[in-house]
């Protein structure tokens, strides 16, 4: 049988090659401290290697390597170098909108678990006791001590100033009067919603030990005076009285009887004409887009006990709980939208 010589474009092929190579530069790069280093200006390679306690001709490699990848630019001086915008105000311990945490997670704890891959796709679940020996959920067993849950916190908080402000302008949600969200982490939704919307007050629900966090995140914004924070379990706790319920990125983590125990939950607590609002990345029906949906749902199969879904899978969930008139929104943002009302 004869080759096809018709000749192929490898460009997708090499990308994929050193798409790996690119992450882990930029993971090695924070976890050293560069990025916060050149927070204070630029610095020559041979000061950054003796403050870093690093080989001089290995720091200026990579320093190079991040030129290469648009997180430095070079400076004025023999080999010297500068955050660029972006590493300045996403990869900085000291700014407000930093992904470190969910940067430096990536690099300790995916990092491993994407390496098991192909066992998950052999075997159709997550990667926990693999990598780490883990029984329990990832979440409690990473975010054991303050600083990782607060360092993880912030990085999605870095995600959800991204996305946010974008989410609640998606779909009209002025009908409402308070807004509780579930797991809401830093408040970043609930800020971003009462911002939106001036007759809004919202309370931010989470896990007792994410409470500081969210206080201090929501007591320095123009809108504090209508947040209120408080601790507890979606899954066992009371919720808090509301018109409004809103889960984002919370349903891609959990298995299907736990959506519906959390959907029903929500249900029985909101009152007639009451909605919710999904936050996740919806799939295509086809299932053939967006990629950001599709490496997200491999994720979701190595790193936790769900996955990402369609509309109508969501829309499936949502009628079988009770909700009715599902509408969405599609944003360019690694969020949609989508809204369910209580009849």
């Amino acid at each position: 049988m004869a080759h096809d010589l018709t000749p192929a474009d490898p460009t997708i092929v090499l990308e994929l090659l050193s798409a790996f190579r690119r992450s882990k530069i930029l993971f090695a790069a924070s976890s050293l401290g560069i990025f916060d280093l050149l927070a204070e200006g630029p610095l020559d390679a041979a000061t950054m290697a003796e403050r870093l306690g690093c080989d001089p001709s290995a720091m200026l490699r990579l320093l190079r390597a991040l030129v290469g990848i648009d997180l430095l630019l070079p400076a004025a001086g023999p080999d010297t170098f500068a955050n660029t915008p972006a590493a300045d105000r996403y990869l900085t311990s000291r700014s407000p909108d930093r992904m470190t945490g969910y940067v430096n997670y990536s690099n300790r704890v995916m990092w491993s678990m994407w390496a098991n891959l192909e066992d998950a796709i052999r075997e159709g679940t997550h990667r926990w006791q693999q990598t780490y020996g883990w029984d329990g959920p990832i979440f409690s067993s990473f975010f054991k001590t303050d600083e990782a849950m607060r360092e993880f916190l912030m990085g999605m908080h870095g995600f959800g100033m991204l996305t946010s402000p974008r989410v609640v302008q998606a779909l009209d949600l002025s009908r409402f009067r308070h807004l509780v969200d579930l797991g809401g982490a830093t408040g970043h939704f609930a800020i971003a919603a009462c911002r939106r919307y001036p007759q809004l007050g919202a309370t931010v629900f989470d896990l007792p030990q994410a409470v500081p966090l969210a206080r201090e995140i929501t007591g320095q914004t123009e809108v504090a005076d209508r947040i209120t924070v408080t601790g507890g379990d979606f899954f066992i706790d009371p919720l808090p009285p509301a018109d409004l319920y809103s889960l984002g990125r919370i349903l891609h983590d959990w298995s299907e009887d736990k959506i519906r125990l959390l959907l029903g939950r929500i249900w029985e607590a909101l009152p007639a004409g009451g909605g919710l609002v999904i936050g996740e990345k919806i799939l295509a029906e086809a299932n053939d887009g967006p990629s950001w949906a599709q490496l997200q749902d491999i994720n979701m199969l190595i790193v936790t006990e769900g996955r990402e879904r369609t509309l109508s899978e969501y829309e499936s969930l949502l009628l079988a709980s009770g909700f009715v008139d599902v509408t969405a929104c599609r944003t360019d943002t690694p969020l949609d939208i989508v809204l369910a009302i209580k009849p």
